[in-house]
């Protein structure tokens, strides 16, 4: 099976040796996407709701480039430095995700690329 490496300018660059995302098959998998918002690429300002929704605005666009979307993800991963900020987190990613949101693991780390406060990676089915 092929793999594609998928870019757009419409979510931030990576700030290392990987890709934005790959698609193989009918699968996408992103990298985890970090609240940069991509045209001045500065942490999105306001506090870990403002973060949430960056970052599911960048994962977003990196899904579009794929040919995917935000219902066709299947998996998320949810990386906070704060397990207090859960909430905050929840109430932003439900808007992203408003009816049948996928799996979902989300787990508390010591620090994030940047020192942001949250990270979100996905799975997702490519539109056939």
């Amino acid at each position: 099976m092929k793999k594609e490496i998928i870019n757009t300018e419409n979510a931030p660059g990576a700030i290392g040796p990987y890709s934005q995302a790959v698609k193989t098959g009918e699968l996408i998998f992103t990298s985890g996407q970090i609240p940069v918002v991509p045209e001045t690429g500065e942490i999105a300002d306001g506090g870990v709701e403002a973060q949430t929704r960056q970052v599911l605005t960048n994962l977003e666009a990196v899904l579009a480039a794929a040919g995917s979307s935000m219902d066709k993800v299947v998996k998320t991963t949810v990386f906070i430095t704060d397990m207090s900020d859960f909430s905050a987190v929840n109430e932003q990613y439900a808007r992203f995700f408003p009816t049948a949101p996928p799996a979902r693991s989300c787990v508390e780390v010591s620090k994030l690329p940047k020192a942001v406060r949250v990270e979100i990676e996905a799975v997702a089915i490519a539109h056939p």
